[in-house]
């Protein structure tokens, strides 16, 4: 049994990991003020971006659904590991020798957390892949990519491999690796029967399946031999890593594309986004043997950023009725974008890869160049299903149509379409306005109506009180001037603790914050102080500290994008709000002194009024001067 990793080893695991660099393997983060970044959060559906990161602090929160944390607990939560799996693989890729208490040790190769031993069986198959499609047997797929017009350096780019026909080559070379039959079984490459596990693909050609971070997490086989009884096309089946809802094939290639342009390339399988790729439509990806759904909508929207619009979501489908039904399929999710959605259908019906192959990569671009709105491809997908030359065939068309032309979410464009509907209708214009608007009501007043689940409705918009709960912590109301300059001073304390001077630290102590929460966050920063507790563990000390209703809104506070341009606006900034902290201090010290003052006897000695009045004229220099570097 491994050991406890000593807190110094964590410590330092925290202090050499960018948090940033962490998060952007997820999420696209954009500047939201010095040192801060915000994106869409990965925890929950939202339409603006919540999630904030703050490096300098190693923290995120989000404002949405209140998940917040560090480094370690993101990857925690994104990956499903253990807190010490998730320390192992950052000390590991920082390049830090872990060390255990009692003189225990890390985990030995049985005791790897199955995560990580799914990852480390998915890189090794992968080699083991590539390097068979190197050998004579794989001839016939070196001819069919050949055929398909990608070379052996483009079959590399991607990772394409070769299954051989055996039944057990695969998992041979696994054994020998020291992978054992029961981790085998969990990673989705075996196949079992009466006589135990064997390779679940066989004479194929072999795809990897990446996430987000480039891990290799599952596989898609095409076939090759004719006597091969199974489908044309063989995904990985559900495991602990792929989830086919949740994969994108090629977008570890494409992220940063894809974040660059605001634009993501939908198509239909592995050769096309190859070609499309090659061919420098970089933003191109597929799904695997799915329909594009929510879930990759949401995978869409952190990399596009999609919260102010001026993004593309393009689909490029097949011309048959195969691709058409999935273009209505992605129209029915058009509303989950703010960015624009478009499709593009080749003429002759050619996929982006049989298009490179006939006419060139200038070809693909042009395709996808010559995108079309995706509402107006599904106002046409439907009119052909009507005979528009009987009066009862354009009626039920209209009924069809006028729907989807009030769905456009841009209102400048909804009579235009309509104009555009009556032309390809021939029908009147006026007729087929108050359609579009008729059936807009009717969509208005469904979401109106009680039940109704708001699609668009993130998670923290179902945080509702029951009634006469009261919140332990209720949070400070920010509307009263000294809370919200408590929460400031709080704000700068927690994000540029080494910035504050001797009377600025001094002032923290003695301050008597009247908000609760305030106060009890003050109280763990006293503590954190007291400990000397280093930058890397700044955060989350006193996160640790404070009641655990509280956690959260330390991190909240700790990410908040101060009102800074630059970072000489920033340290102006932090001085003039210590010194209001200061000021409040000054200002309780001078109400004490005048009451001191008021109860002296009439026989006092007149020196101790005029000691009380010389620390009252003390105070207000200090006072003035104070407000005079604010």
């Amino acid at each position: 049994m491994p050991g406890l990793i000593k807190r110094d080893d964590i410590d330092e695991v925290r202090s050499r990991t960018d948090i940033k660099a962490v998060v952007e393997a997820f999420v696209s983060l954009k500047p939201a003020g010095i040192g801060s970044y915000k994106g869409l959060c990965p925890f929950h559906d939202e339409r603006s971006p919540s999630f904030h990161v703050r490096p300098q602090v190693g923290t995120y929160h989000c404002f949405g659904c209140g998940e917040s944390g560090d480094a370690i607990s993101f990857l925690m939560k994104m990956n499903h590991t253990t807190f010490a799996e998730t320390v192992e693989q950052l000390a590991a890729r920082a390049g830090i020798e872990l060390h255990y208490e009692d003189g225990g040790k890390g985990p030995d190769r049985e005791s790897v957390g199955k995560r990580q031993r799914l990852l480390d069986a998915h890189k090794v198959a992968e080699e083991f892949f590539r390097a068979q499609l190197q050998t004579p047997e794989a001839a016939v797929g070196q001819q069919m990519l050949a055929e398909r017009g990608f070379t052996p350096a483009d079959a590399t780019q991607f990772g394409v491999g070769y299954a051989p026909q055996g039944w057990d080559s695969l998992l041979r070379h696994l054994r020998n690796k020291g992978f054992t039959d029961e981790e085998l079984k969990l990673t989705g490459l075996m196949s079992e029967g009466q006589r135990g596990i064997y390779d679940r693909f066989r004479g194929r050609l072999i795809w990897p399946i990446r996430d987000l971070t480039g891990a290799t997490i599952g596989f898609g086989a095409r076939k090759l031999y004719e006597d091969d009884p199974g489908p044309k096309y063989l995904n990985t089946p559900e495991t602990q890593l792929y989830k086919k809802s949740q994969v994108l094939y090629g977008i570890d290639l494409a992220k940063r594309e894809i974040s660059k342009q605001k634009r993501i390339v939908v198509v239909e399988g592995y050769t096309d986004v190859m070609a499309a790729q090659l061919a420098g439509v970089g933003t191109a990806v597929a799904t695997c043997g799915t329909a594009f759904g929510t879930d990759h909508i949401k995978i869409a929207r952190r990399l596009l950023s999609d919260f102010g619009g001026g993004g593309e979501v393009i689909f490029c489908f097949d011309g048959d009725a195969a691709g058409q039904k999935a273009a209505l399929r992605a129209f029915q999710e058009d509303q989950r974008f703010v960015a624009q959605t478009f499709v593009c259908v080749e003429p002759s019906g050619m996929d982006p890869c049989e298009l490179r192959q006939e006419r060139g990569d200038e070809a693909v671009v042009e395709l996808i160049e010559n995108k079309r709105p995706l509402f107006e491809f599904a106002i046409k997908v439907g009119l052909v299903k009507h005979d528009l030359n009987t009066v009862e065939g354009r009626v039920t068309a209209l009924r069809e149509a006028a729907p989807v032309v009030a769905a456009i979410r841009d209102p400048a464009m909804r009579p235009g379409y309509a104009r555009e509907l009556a032309g390809w209708l021939g029908m009147d214009p006026n007729e087929v306005m108050r359609s579009v608007r008729a059936a807009g009501g009717r969509a208005r007043h469904a979401a109106a109506s009680p039940g109704h689940d708001d699609a668009g409705q993130g998670e923290a918009g179902n945080a509702q009180q029951a009634p006469g709960a009261a919140p332990v912590w209720e949070r400070p109301d920010t509307r009263d001037p000294v809370v919200r300059m408590e929460r400031e001073a709080l704000e700068v304390v927690l994000q540029h603790p080494n910035s504050l001077t001797a009377d600025a630290w001094q002032a923290v102590y003695a301050a008597h914050f009247v908000a609760p929460a305030h106060a009890a966050v003050k109280d763990a920063i006293v503590n954190a102080a007291a400990a000397q507790t280093p930058m890397s563990r700044w955060v989350e000390a006193i996160r640790e500290s404070v009641p655990e209703p509280l956690a959260a809104f330390v991190a909240e506070l700790a990410v908040v994008p101060l009102p800074a341009g630059s970072d000489d606006q920033l340290a102006l900034y932090c001085r003039g709000i210590m010194n209001r902290l200061f000021d409040i201090q000054i200002n309780h010290a001078k109400a004490e002194l005048i009451g001191r003052l008021q109860r002296l006897s009439i026989d006092a000695p007149p020196e101790e009024a005029q000691a009380l009045n010389r620390e009252l004229m003390e105070l207000e220099m200090r006072r003035r001067s104070l407000r005079a570097e604010t």
